[in-house]
């Protein structure tokens, strides 16, 4: 980031003398340009990716974005160090691993179905013999696996993945996030998104444990974005339709 001013704060001292701040993604929150390799926003990554960018001019210091297939591999890249942060789907689960700044956006969980199927809503899906694909270790697949009390869960590794178990006739329903959903509604007929959803996620940066003070300053960036309207901002200009400015009160 040439000609950036670069912040003094004792609370990110590391990552100014690294010079850049390596930020990890997974899918479907980026794609890649075909021709450059260069990762852009995905089905549900435009706006926090906005913020990250943000986050780094902050700072004064160079973004440099990590794309991971997983969420699972993405947790292990910031084990190993080859990433400082990532933009994941606060839980329970997770917060054994890694430390999360406040939630910055949230948008819905739900479940994607053929168009003739007689599912209508997720009550529906829960029953004795019918088969959910979702993609492992998911924050949408770790909140649907504490719901469920007939359903089968079955997974994949990747959102495309999940979704050829829908389309193959091996699931009959695929449950994730409504923009991720949607894009593959819009993309091959015969299917629907449901209407009703089974819950939210609440996309925050996580930081490994021990990083109090990293996480303190990222903490202060993000309450400080969504208190200016930056983070609406960035919804508005790259976030998919539905995607809501996140509040602290929403974590329970």
């Amino acid at each position: 980031m040439t000609g950036a001013s670069r912040t003094s704060d004792p609370r990110v001292a590391d990552l100014v003398q690294a010079g850049k701040i390596r930020i990890a993604l997974y899918l479907p929150m980026y794609t890649r340009d075909p021709s450059t390799g260069e990762i852009q926003g995905g089905a549900d990554g435009g706006a926090v990716i906005e913020i990250a960018r943000a986050l780094g001019a902050r700072i004064g210091i160079e973004v440099r974005l990590i794309g991971y297939a997983t969420p699972h591999v993405a947790m292990d890249g910031l084990k190993a160090g080859e990433c400082d942060m990532i933009l994941m789907g606060i839980d329970p689960i997770r917060a054994f691993d890694v430390d999360f700044s406040p939630p910055v956006v949230q948008f819905d969980y739900t479940c994607l179905v053929t168009a003739t199927s007689p599912i209508r809503c997720f009550a529906d899906a829960d029953r004795p013999g019918i088969r959910i694909a979702a993609v492992r270790n998911h924050a949408s697949t770790l909140t649907v696996s504490r719901m469920l009390k007939h359903a089968e869960l079955v997974y994949a590794e990747t959102p495309e993945a999940t979704f050829e178990l829908l389309r193959s006739g091996s699931a009959d329903v695929f449950a994730s996030t409504r923009f991720a959903l949607l894009k593959y509604s819009a993309k091959q007929p015969g299917f629907r998104v449901l209407e009703d959803r089974y819950g939210a996620n609440l996309l925050a940066v996580a930081v490994p444990k021990g990083h109090a003070r990293r996480l303190a300053y990222v903490s202060e960036f993000i309450e400080e974005a969504k208190a200016s309207g930056l983070v609406q901002k960035t919804i508005d200009r790259a976030g998919p339709h539905g995607v809501a400015v996140a509040t602290t009160e929403d974590v329970h």
